[in-house]
């Protein structure tokens, strides 16, 4: 069977094999054209297809190649140049790509939360305002954390006993809350001197109030620490490690700085005295020094963390001190 195809009209027409290499008129349009072979216009055919092929895959490598030359362009973005409360440039694959080398290099399985250092919502300024001024704050976040495990609707912040100085501090904490979407409704009722809080029930709400918050204020100490230095670094939240023998760990923030200066944070809003023998045995197994592990703990006094200091391997630090500790170290 020869094949007939008009070069004008592209009509396409099945003849006798005898008519394979002559010039017909096309019947629909009288434009000449050959005839193929079967097998000749059929190999035309897929040397075409091939060749298109080819040229898709060229196109998809370039367009990988435009867009890793791209993130890393942005991640050679200079510090002094980038808002730390506002950006997504530290949520890739190229800026977390010094710290799995890190890890995979001591033989540690490890996965990131990209997420965990995307500063674009609003959880990092939350964080640094309680971590700025907790000892005023506390109560605030503590009435929410109960309200929520009760599935309470709503909590109520009593003024009545503060200072004049401390209740328009919660005022203002609370109106950013609500301001930020923290909570659904804020009613400050001037009468009865309190403020009525109306929560969100939305996970990562939970999850901050629930002590998450001072894993990002931890964050946001580490980034504004390398950028009042000019430190080239990678970061990380939320990191989830798997040791050799298969024992799993969460990293509440871990910071890389010039390649090789490790430093590991663990945040703790609540006890945390039961969890000092697991961190001595997982700064081990990091190989870590004391100084670069470090524990936060909400509300502990610049003695007691320098006696806890004394007594571990481990350096203790309250939410007050974290970002004058990571000066101290480095």
């Amino acid at each position: 069977m020869a094949l007939f195809r008009c070069n004008k009209c592209t009509q396409l027409l099945e003849l006798p094999d005898s008519k394979a290499g002559e010039s017909l008129a096309c019947p629909q349009c009288g434009q000449q054209s050959p005839v193929y072979s079967t097998m000749f216009f059929v190999s035309k055919l897929l040397e075409r297809y091939f060749d298109a092929q080819r040229q898709i895959a060229r196109l998809k490598a370039n367009s990988t190649q435009d867009e890793a030359a791209a993130k890393v362009a942005t991640a050679r973005t200079p510090l002094a140049d980038i808002d730390l409360a506002n950006t997504d440039l530290f949520a890739n694959e190229i800026q977390h790509g010094p710290i799995y080398d890190w890890f995979r290099h001591k033989q540690i399985k490890v996965h990131t939360n990209m997420r965990g250092v995307d500063t674009t919502g609003f959880f990092d300024e939350v964080a640094v305002t309680l971590g700025q001024n907790l000892a005023v704050l506390k109560d605030v976040i503590e009435r929410i954390r109960w309200a929520q495990q009760k599935e309470h609707a709503s909590t109520t912040i009593h003024l009545d006993r503060k200072s004049a100085e401390e209740a328009r501090e919660i005022s203002a904490f609370c109106q950013q809350l609500y301001d930020y979407s923290f909570v659904s409704k804020c009613f400050h009722n001037r009468p009865e001197n309190n403020i009525r809080l109306i929560l969100q029930t939305a996970p990562a709400i939970r999850d901050f109030f629930n002590g998450e918050w001072l894993e990002w204020h931890a964050l946001m100490s580490c980034l504004n620490y390398a950028k009042e230095r000019n430190k080239r670094f990678s970061c990380a939240r939320n990191l989830s490690i798997t040791l050799a023998n298969n024992e799993n760990h969460e990293l509440d923030v871990f910071m890389l700085i010039d390649g090789n200066i490790p430093v590991c944070i663990e945040c703790k809003t609540g006890e945390f005295r039961q969890n000092i023998d697991r961190y001595l045995s997982l700064r081990k197994r990091l190989g870590l020094s004391g100084k670069n592990f470090l524990m936060c703990v909400t509300g502990l006094s610049d003695e007691h963390a320098k006696g806890l200091s004394a007594m571990y391997e481990l350096t203790f630090v309250n939410e007050r001190d974290l970002a004058n500790q990571l000066a101290r170290l480095f």
